[in-house]
């Protein structure tokens, strides 16, 4: 899948930047890189409006003094275990969690050690909705039998899931390649119970699950919240990842009219994990 680059210079950056940065989320782009000048975010083509008109939002129009530069440029699909190899440290996630590389030294590690080589999938643990879905897994009072990630990525909540002692977890991911890297960390962390499918919500109806990880992006959970409450055993625990701070009151009130309740929620950074029960 090729990716849109879109870089945005604000003056001032502060506080426009962040706020531009939520639009974009709101959008459709699913990651972000603070800048010198502004920042840089990424989606896949054919998801988001790459022709969007950015210098003429309506921030600019109610602030005359806020300015804008937007540039786009497509991103053709890549081995991002390339880019990531050339700077990647071991991710640690407090006490709990060491997300390294197999090229990193494991001595005088952190908790337990997961190994990640992504190809084109993200998830290393790096990014906050990462690292915040894989300290909630820790935390919970007991890990169900039956555990759904979805939007795996490079199977990294799922490899913690079975490490954490879970029987069975579905790992769901709509890239094909997502899902060979997940069988491949599976193999590499000596995980035998991840059964890893392409596809969407849809080719899970029937199943059940006693915890549910989701870290995408909040258009996406919020049109999956349905599912996930059909899919969700009664008292189960659903994990929700992929938006900002600003964005938890209104996914917490969606889910809770569907029918789940909010336990707590985390931050990090501007980003946020939201933990809920279903009724």
């Amino acid at each position: 899948m090729d990716y849109i680059e879109l870089t945005l210079i604000v003056e001032p950056k502060n506080p426009w930047t962040e706020i531009f940065m939520v639009e974009l989320a709101d959008a459709g782009y699913e990651s972000f890189v603070d800048t010198e000048n502004g920042l840089m975010a990424y989606a896949q083509v054919g998801l988001v409006d790459q022709n969007q008109p950015f210098e003429n939002t309506s921030i600019c129009a109610i602030n005359p003094l806020v300015t804008i530069e937007s540039h786009v440029k497509i991103i053709p699909q890549q081995n991002w275990n390339a880019v990531w190899e050339a700077d990647f440290q071991p991710v640690e996630v407090e006490e709990y969690l060491t997300i390294l590389a197999p090229f990193h030294d494991k001595t005088n590690r952190t908790g337990m050690l997961v190994e990640i080589l992504p190809k084109m999938s993200f998830g290393t643990g790096h990014h906050q909705t990462t690292w915040m879905m894989s300290k909630a897994l820790f935390e919970l009072k007991e890990i169900p039998a039956q555990v759904l990630d979805m939007g795996t990525g490079t199977g990294v909540l799922a490899i913690i899931a079975e490490k954490l002692h879970a029987k069975k977890i579905v790992a769901v991911d709509i890239e094909d390649w997502s899902i060979e890297n997940t069988r491949e960390n599976s193999d590499r962390n000596n995980c035998t119970r991840i059964e890893a499918i392409c596809g969407d919500v849809d080719i899970l109806k029937g199943m059940n699950f006693g915890l549910i990880l989701a870290n995408i992006n909040k258009n996406v959970l919020k049109a999956h919240m349905q599912a996930y409450y059909e899919m969700l055993d009664v008292k189960g625990t659903l994990v929700l990842s992929g938006f900002f701070t600003t964005d938890v009151d209104e996914i917490s009130a969606f889910a809770e009219n569907i029918g789940f309740t909010k336990y707590r929620n985390l931050q990090k950074d501007n980003w946020a994990a939201i933990e809920l029960t279903k009724n």
